[in-house]
């Protein structure tokens, strides 16, 4: 999914390399194609609005089945039907816009005045090479954020089965805070001068953005909204969900405490390890427009949180111990495999570029960090290719575990309905797009280094399979 597309999984280009110092080397496709194009753009963001409500109405209204007409003359009654729902439950209200400004506005907070940890992103060839300090205090918001929700549910100030009972207006507000958001920042880029690598398509830049790296002061806009509000949204509406059923049956099911693990887990992975995030495509490269906006605002809390909504909605399914035990062993596993292979490939890049400095923020898995000699291939363009670790065994070996823990989110819910599946479906979809993309991106970068490199690693998702 945009990716923020959404994991922290990033592009091969930057995956396994350290970024070249030249914007014309990572200018390799025409201006104007990603993503199809502006015509496919404009589908986009379509369907990005689309598929959000979509899938709200499905969990709520349709028993988590999925929804459609069964003929021609059924189109205008069923999409009748649709827009009645979204207007009669989906309408933004006060009290929704008090519940996600005020969250927004406390992670705000919380990013501007908790302690943290300082790291430095690569060089920008935009802002003439320099390279961009990040303030890192996700651990502590994540913490304090836990700590906070705890006191005032224990204390009845607040309830999270508020953000259940006004789930249809709080998508709303969500989905209007983006595309106010998206728009500002298009046009604001332009106003004041700090639009980069803009195509002259008005539909193109506003999609992939205009800003590279929007700042107030020394709060970097792009990185709190690829950090902090998405992932910490998705636990939170998880957690709502799993406050909700113990609210009505008593006690939290085996599969919403899965998912609160899955979530919890993945938020705490990118608190965690905020530090290497500045390294990250997304975050040297890619600007920010609707693409990034919209799903770090909306699409990721709302779309990914859809299994837990749906656990929530129609109830507990059972499992055998023997079941839930294999379960959660498995997914514990990719898990490792994802932290892990992730945190080798950038503490890589900050080793060759002097900026690494070792953490002790909880859990620090075996192998997070490859110890000199690590073995990588150098390449004509000055570029490095890592072939040690994990990407000794496969180039896109962080892709096939974090497609493994989404398909996971569907599998706990058993085999009842599809629309659980939706996440691991669109997420495996993508990144298949995405290496086919980054595979013709990468060989006309590198040429003859970088047949050399699928030869020494021939396997791209699974060691010895493919």
């Amino acid at each position: 999914m945009p990716d923020s597309r959404k994991s922290k999984t990033t592009n091969a280009d930057e995956e396994t390399t350290l970024a070249s110092s030249s914007a014309a080397d990572t200018e390799v496709f025409a201006p104007t194609d990603e993503f199809g194009g502006p015509i496919g753009n404009v589908g986009f963001i379509l369907f990005s609005h689309f598929i959000v409500y979509y899938l709200w109405f499905c969990v709520n209204y349709n028993g988590g089945q999925l929804s459609f007409p069964t003929s021609l003359e059924a189109i205008l009654p069923w999409a009748a039907n649709l827009v009645h729902h979204i207007t009669e439950h989906a309408s933004p209200t006060l009290y929704a816009v008090v519940l996600y400004c005020g969250f927004m506005g406390f992670q705000v907070l919380l990013a501007l005045t908790m302690p943290g940890f300082e790291s430095r992103g690569m060089p920008v060839p935009a802002e003439g090479n320099k390279a961009l300090l990040y303030h890192c205090n996700g651990v502590c918001s994540w913490y304090f954020s836990l700590a906070t929700w705890a006191f005032v549910e224990y204390m009845g100030y607040f309830s999270l089965v508020d953000v259940v009972d006004n789930l249809g207006p709080l998508l709303t507000v969500s989905v209007i805070f983006a595309d106010v958001v998206a728009v500002t920042a298009y046009v604001s880029a332009i106003v004041t001068g700090n639009a980069h690598r803009m195509s002259g398509n008005v539909v193109y830049d506003f999609f992939m953005g205009a800003w590279l790296n929007p700042r107030i002061g020394d709060f970097d806009l792009k990185f709190f909204g690829e950090t902090r509000f998405p992932w910490i949204g998705l636990f939170f509406l998880t957690l709502s969900c799993a406050v909700k059923q113990y609210s009505d049956l008593g006690y939290v099911s085996f599969n919403l405490c899965f998912m609160l693990l899955a979530h919890g887990l993945y938020t705490n992975a990118v608190m965690k390890g905020e530090e290497l995030i500045p390294q990250t495509w997304d975050i040297f490269y890619e600007k920010w427009g609707f693409m990034l906006i919209y799903w770090n605002l909306a699409g990721v809390p709302f779309v990914y949180s859809t299994t837990s909504f749906y656990l929530q909605q129609t109830g507990p399914v059972e499992f055998q111990w023997y079941c839930k035990v294999s379960f959660v062993a498995w997914f514990l596993f990719v898990y490792w495999v994802w932290d892990t292979a992730n945190s080798q490939k950038t503490r890589f890049r900050q080793q060759l570029s002097g900026t690494f400095k070792a953490r002790t923020t909880f859990p620090q898995l075996p192998w997070g960090t490859l110890h000199p000699p690590v073995k990588y291939l150098k390449t004509e363009s000055g570029s490095t290719l890592l072939i040690d670790g994990w990407y000794a065994y496969a180039r896109k070996i962080h892709y096939t575990a974090d497609s493994m823990m989404a398909w996971s989110w569907g599998l706990c819910t058993g085999f009842n309905a599809f629309i659980p599946y939706f996440y691991g479906t669109f997420f495996t979809s993508m990144i298949i797009h995405r290496y086919i993309r980054d595979d013709h991106r990468c060989g006309l970068k590198y040429g003859a280094d970088w047949k050399k490199y699928c030869e020494i690693v021939p396997y791209v998702f699974i060691p010895y399979v493919y």
